[in-house]
């Protein structure tokens, strides 16, 4: 398995889709419900190939990630080369941004001498995907990019 298996969840989402794949297998609902039964390393490998294929499918899509920490905020663009990076580093310890007032705090204090905004660039490994699955590991999130623009928008 090269990412993880879906939660319990994300399956009962993507049933239809799960039902379909299962299809291309050409295993029928009677012919998973004896799988799991009587051949369960099988059915665990099916569900682990229908995880991969779903975590391709979004991390070829995604485009932009944030990760929040109490001090740093960092955004992604992931081009198709290479990712940009904009950090936002907070030298206030009084302020976490990841609460709603160290946020408020930040968008009022953006020109502050204790807010830092650094750009950086880095290529992808020889996996572009696994590399953004790390991040997102990690504790990133893909996001539609607003806030990377405007952060580009306002130190460019």
């Amino acid at each position: 398995m090269k990412y993880s298996r879906l939660t319990k969840e994300q399956f009962e989402e993507l049933h239809q889709e799960f039902i379909n794949f299962l299809a291309t297998q050409s295993i029928t609902a009677d012919e998973w419900d004896n799988l799991k039964v009587n051949k369960p390393e099988v059915a665990e490998m099916e569900l682990d190939v229908f995880s991969d294929l779903i975590w391709e499918g979004v991390l070829n899509k995604a485009e932009y990630l944030e990760h929040f920490a109490p001090q740093h905020m960092y955004l992604f663009n992931l081009g198709e080369d290479k990712m940009y990076a904009i950090v936002v580093n907070v030298k206030n310890e009084e302020v976490d941004i990841t609460t709603k007032s160290g946020y408020n705090w930040l968008r009022e204090n953006l020109m502050d001498d204790r807010v830092e905004f650094l750009q950086a660039d880095k290529d992808y490994s020889e996996d572009k995907n696994l590399d953004k699955f790390k991040m997102i590991e990690q504790g990133a999130s893909i996001t539609k990019g607003e806030l990377y623009h405007y952060f580009d928008n306002l130190i460019n």
